[in-house]
């Protein structure tokens, strides 16, 4: 299995703080974001490379960041990591985040199971637990997490799930950001898919379908084939402003105290 990170985004929202630094290299308390999420990958023995999804702009920082964890990473045989510029250099010219998938699919070849992430998100939950699930059921799988706020739910791809024996997270509906939200299990960018899955990646593009948002995809995907939802313990930060990210760093600082 290889894990697609998808970090070629611009974070317009924490500007100036990331106007010459992606946000996935941000600090959080002793160590970057990418670090607590490279952690978690490294908790799934099946994952035979990480493939980190840049920019033009960030590329070479990235590159910088992962060649000095490569002699590590060797040696305790962890999976390696790549950097692929997907060739843009702007806000006004990004791929989005479908765009990226289906790019990182063709340059590398891919021709088995996947697990896409956002690559400055930070999560509590156990990606291993995720992982097991998604064996368990053996269908494409979503981190889904129980948000009281509608506001919040507002923001996120939001999902009706089977409470049917047998068929528990199975989705019977789902939505990206809506007005209305029908339940309040939220739905974070960590998915896993089978490799019988990715060419709908290109049938989705190829009916006209928004390539930003990665929730809009599995959003389209369960209408033609059973996709689940692992009903996650923790939480989900989607770091966006300059205040919140101060925020966190203080609940981080306070954790390595």
């Amino acid at each position: 299995m290889k894990v697609l990170l998808l970090a070629a985004g611009y974070a317009t929202r924490l500007y100036p703080l990331t106007e010459n630094m992606p946000k996935s290299l941000l600090p959080l308390g002793k160590k970057l974001i990418i670090d607590y999420i490279i952690e978690s990958i490294d908790e799934l023995d099946e994952v035979t490379e990480i493939i980190l999804i840049s920019n033009s702009k960030f590329a070479n920082q990235f590159a910088d960041w992962a060649n000095s964890h490569k002699e590590e990473r060797e040696s305790s045989s962890k999976a390696p990591i790549s950097i692929l510029d997907d060739g843009t250099n702007s806000p006004d010219n990004m791929r989005g985040a479908i765009g990226d998938i289906l790019f990182a699919m063709g340059e590398k070849e891919i021709n088995e199971d996947i697990c896409i992430m956002a690559g400055d998100n930070i999560f509590t939950y156990k990606l291993s637990d995720m992982y097991d699930f998604y064996k368990k059921c053996g269908a494409d799988t979503l981190v889904a997490i129980h948000v009281p706020e509608k506001h919040q739910l507002q923001r996120l791809a939001v999902a009706v799930l089977s409470e049917e024996e047998g068929k528990e997270g199975l989705v019977l509906d789902m939505e990206e950001k809506p007005e209305e939200p029908k339940s309040n299990w939220g739905i974070y960018a960590t998915y896993f898919y089978k490799k019988e899955t990715l060419p709908l990646f290109t049938e989705y593009i190829n009916e006209g379908n928004s390539p930003d948002a990665p929730g809009r995809f599995p959003a389209w995907l369960y209408k033609r084939q059973p996709v689940y939802a692992f009903k996650a313990n923790g939480s989900c930060i989607d770091i966006g402003t300059l205040d919140n990210y101060e925020a966190i760093c203080k609940d981080f600082e306070n954790k390595d105290a």
